[in-house]
């Protein structure tokens, strides 16, 4: 039975692996007294015992428990931004290359891809790969997320008696072009410029979309070749291509909340292009992705645990 350590089980995503593994019984979960979760001593003991340490922390915070690892044996996968292009780790996404999950399967440091940028590398980098995007491409990219992936502290703002009315409206952010997530949608994808991405956050708890519109005179093919290439790469059982995702004409953010897949799709014309990424900020944007990972470190069926499928 392999061991696994939390380390930040108390956040938002640490919680939601927890969930997702305290009743498999083929793992034993390394715990910490609340007294102790945040003990140097105690974590790095918790981590060197570990053959699983999940890293669910701010970035400073994950490259400490990083540096308090001495077992060679211990796999370490951070959801943090602080390792996604760091050498000597691993980006988490295994349905990128047949190549990709053999590097996760052997590797003892992974980085869990950013929520907004699985969307975003989902959909561009199979693109650049097949020749349809240049790498020098100038491409925009917007996202509307559920107020979950704030963490504890957006979830109280929107939950709260006395919540502030702008909540009550979608908000933009990431407005000076300086999102944490940026460096990776550019270094994953190759493309020689980051994209103008504009990230909103929405009043409802998890679920997310990204859209990457293009003009069809921008790419080498055409909207048909896109939905080609996305059904032979996307096959499933967890990220999947879909035809005729919306719903009467509208794409709902939140149709995937609670489940760990992803739907990618593509809609608009022969002229102008949506192509449009769809899953769980708290699923495939995280817990469900670093869970996944552990799966094939574990030589285990990538859903096992994971809750798959679209919603009833």
């Amino acid at each position: 039975m392999k061991k696994v350590f939390i380390d930040g089980s108390a956040g938002t995503t640490g919680l939601r692996i927890y969930e997702r593994l305290e009743n498999r019984k083929d793992i034993e979960l390394l715990r910490l007294s609340e007294k102790s979760r945040k003990d140097k001593s105690a974590r790095k003991d918790a981590i060197n015992n570990a053959d699983i340490a999940f890293l669910c922390l701010p970035d400073d915070a994950a490259r400490e428990s990083v540096s308090l690892c001495e077992n060679e044996d211990t796999v370490i996968i951070d959801t943090s931004t602080a390792h996604r292009t760091a050498k000597g780790w691993v980006y988490g996404f295994p349905e990128l290359s047949p190549g990709r999950k053999a590097e996760i399967a052997a590797s003892k440091r992974i980085a869990v891809p950013g929520c907004h940028a699985s969307g975003f590398i989902s959909l561009i980098y199979p693109l650049i790969e097949n020749g349809i995007i240049e790498k020098s491409a100038l491409l925009s990219c917007f996202s509307i997320t559920g107020y979950s992936g704030g963490g504890k502290k957006m979830i109280a703002e929107y939950e709260g008696e006395n919540r502030d009315i702008l909540l009550s409206s979608p908000r933009q952010y990431g407005i000076g072009q300086t999102h944490k997530h940026l460096p990776e949608m550019t270094s994953v994808t190759g493309l020689e410029n980051s994209p103008v991405f504009s990230p909103i956050v929405a009043d409802f708890y998890s679920g997310m979309t990204v859209t990457v519109p293009l003009f069809a005179s921008m790419i080498n093919g055409s909207a048909d070749d896109i939905k080609k290439i996305y059904k032979q790469k996307y096959t499933g059982p967890i990220v999947s291509f879909t035809e005729n995702a919306d719903e009467n004409g509208f794409i709902a953010a939140n149709k995937l909340s609670g489940k760990d897949s992803m739907e990618i799709s593509v809609a608009g014309n022969d002229e102008r292009i949506l192509l449009i990424s769809r899953y769980d900020n708290l699923g495939k944007g995280a817990s469900g992705a670093a869970i996944e990972c552990m799966n094939i470190v574990l030589g285990l069926p990538e859903t096992e645990g994971l809750n798959i499928g679209k919603p009833e």
